[in-house]
């Protein structure tokens, strides 16, 4: 190269003095490794120094042959000293760092678990299961003539507008977020073969506000029960089970008329909770009735031969009265301390 100097005692001294200082200079590999590529490496100056022993004359060869030799030497050895030191000092270092201190005390982790609402949702899809009905599940985005049209709304019911529904831009494509899981019902009626028993748990949308009470996303699960010669003699006997479970045996239910365009007769259903805050009470926990003969026709079902029964209930509603819950926020917030109060389920 042409930056490389002429070959005598000077240019190889000071070549070799450079090279002794960066490697004392190195306190890590990485630097070490810098040192290496820069003054022991084929491109190093010593190294073109070395190539012009070519050029020497031949009596002074063995002159110059030693004074490169010899200062290569010196840096090679003063290199490998270093390069054990930096070594030691490393893995001394990372033995200080990996030290554990088994006297110490030790701090508790925290256990992660399944959601509460997780856990309800099954609790109660096992009790139907056990009764002999099956799950059933639907999308979230629905079509708006499942959410509405096949369950009987009139095209202007108060459900419909936007005030109470997300709709899904273009409007015209309409689709809209479940307001309900009565979807899937009709989903079920048409998918399966007669006899149903099915129940439908799944997140729901409505465009409330996010306060102690009402939450914009929520889960629910309904019933839908289609069979030859059902009665409300059948729907009331399955809600009794169905709440004696989840309440104790000492829990009665109650139906009060009520309108929902997708049951008639319908009715309101309440609970006799006998564990509530207070004392025991009557509280407000959904929605029941017999099929209305238009959602059976929509979904080919002859109403004339066959009948049925539909409830449903909200999950939150049913976590907050059955454990003591005041704020419907606690179910969002990711907070592990609420899970804890369940029971750590994994």
């Amino acid at each position: 190269m042409s930056d490389t100097p002429e070959l005598n005692e000077e240019s190889v001294r000071a070549a070799a003095d450079a090279a002794l200082a960066a490697i004392a200079a190195a306190d890590d590999s990485a630097a070490l490794k810098a040192v290496r590529a820069e003054h022991l490496g084929e491109h190093s100056l010593l190294a073109r120094l070395n190539a012009q022993l070519r050029n020497v004359p031949s009596d002074q060869k063995a002159v110059y042959g030693k004074l490169v030799g010899g200062a290569r030497g010196r840096v090679n050895q003063a290199f490998a000293a270093k390069e054990q030191e930096i070594s030691e000092a490393e893995a001394a270092a990372q033995l200080r760092a990996e030290t554990l201190d088994v006297t110490a005390i030790p701090v508790p982790g925290r256990v992660g678990a399944r959601h509460p609402l997780t856990l309800i949702q099954e609790r109660v899809a096992d009790v139907f299961v056990g009764m002999g009905w099956e799950v059933a599940e639907g999308p979230e985005l629905e079509s708006e003539w499942f959410n509405f049209d096949a369950l009987n709304f009139d095209e202007d019911h108060p459900a419909r507008a936007m005030q109470d529904t997300f709709f899904v831009d273009p409007v015209g494509s309409h689709l809209v977020l479940r307001t309900h899981t009565s979807p899937v019902q009709v989903r079920s009626l048409l998918e399966r073969e007669l006899p149903v028993y099915v129940v439908a748990p799944g997140r729901v949308y409505r465009t409330d506000e996010l306060d102690a009470t009402h939450l914009p996303v929520f889960s629910q699960i309904e019933g839908l029960a289609v069979d030859k010669g059902l009665t409300m003699a059948h729907l009331r006997g399955t809600l009794e089970h169905f709440a004696r479970v989840m309440f104790g045996s000492e829990a009665k239910i109650r139906l009060r008329p009520n309108y929902f365009p997708f049951t008639e007769p319908s009715a309101e259903l309440d609970i006799w909770h006998p564990a509530a805050k207070g004392g025991p009470r009557w509280i407000e926990w959904g929605g029941c009735g017999m099929v209305n003969a238009n959602v059976l026709r929509a979904t080919g079902v002859d109403p004339e031969v066959y009948s049925g029964f539909a409830f449903g209930m909200g999950l939150e509603r049913t976590l907050q009265f059955r454990n003591d819950l005041s704020d419907m926020r606690d179910f969002l917030e990711g907070d592990i301390r609420f899970s804890q109060a369940f029971g750590m389920v994994v």
